[in-house]
């Protein structure tokens, strides 16, 4: 059974029909995003997304994630942009501005059909996640696995249960999404770590990295990257106040 994200009670669901489900992309190393839900349940102090919400003038504070947009028509509308003669069967990145397995995921379950659709089309795909709920899926992934390139990165900055309870309180514990890496492994999904953002004098000691690179390995993860916290406008107000509050 899918482990289930801490479901926090005070988000609003707002049902909204979308006219793109493809975005694309600049600068990011990759062309085109996908995001089934706009707003994000986890609420990680540090993420880069809170920027963005300040420049939609959005809230980027404490209010951020408490609100999230569920795309209801996106895996159709995907259909229709994928059967276009004109798409070159370019990777699809699942997950750049929004977690697909936030607990919104279990109601609406919209990620799981985007993904049946980009199995349908063979069409390369990958995803970042934080959500051990991934493995409900485990069947589409392994097929357009099959059909396609698929590459999954798993979040995971810090083993650190202070640290992670501080700064990810929305997101389900390291130990449940290295396990998570394990069962995909275990199907042939090809499954990496991101260890990222490092958050100086926090979690970048030596032996804190050290154990985030020991764990990654352990669970079968095929590579991992890493890369230290960068604060823009949105983010640093947020992240600044959490700490000063702990």
């Amino acid at each position: 059974m899918a482990a289930l994200e801490p479901r926090l009670v005070d988000v609003d669901y707002v049902e909204v029909d979308c006219k793109s489900a493809l975005n694309p992309v600049k600068n990011m190393g990759f062309s085109w995003s996908l995001n089934p839900y706009t707003g994000c349940e986890h609420r990680c102090s540090f993420c880069y997304v809170r920027a963005f919400e300040l420049r939609a003038d959005r809230p980027s504070d404490d209010r951020y994630g408490r609100t999230v947009r569920i795309k209801t028509n996106v895996a159709a509308v995907l259909r229709s942009e994928l059967s276009r003669r004109s798409w070159r069967k370019e990777a699809v990145v699942i997950g750049a501005a929004t977690d697909p397995y936030q607990p919104a995921e279990g109601r609406y379950r919209l990620t799981r059909r985007c993904l049946e659709v980009l199995r349908d089309f063979s069409n390369p795909a990958a995803m970042i996640t934080r959500g051990p709920m991934i493995v409900r899926d485990i069947d589409v992934l392994a097929g357009l696995a099959r059909r396609a390139e698929l590459h999954i990165t798993f979040s995971i900055p810090t083993l650190d249960d202070d640290i992670w309870r501080k700064t990810e309180p929305g997101t389900a514990h390291p130990r449940q999404r290295l396990r998570a890496i394990e069962k995909l492994v275990a199907a042939g999904i090809d499954v990496g770590v991101g260890m990222a953002p490092i958050l100086p004098g926090l979690s970048d000691r030596p032996e804190q990295l050290e154990a985030v690179v020991k764990a990654a390995r352990a669970a079968g993860a095929t590579g991992l990257w890493a890369g230290m916290l960068h604060l823009k406008d949105g983010t640093r107000e947020h992240f600044m106040s959490v700490l000063a509050r702990h």
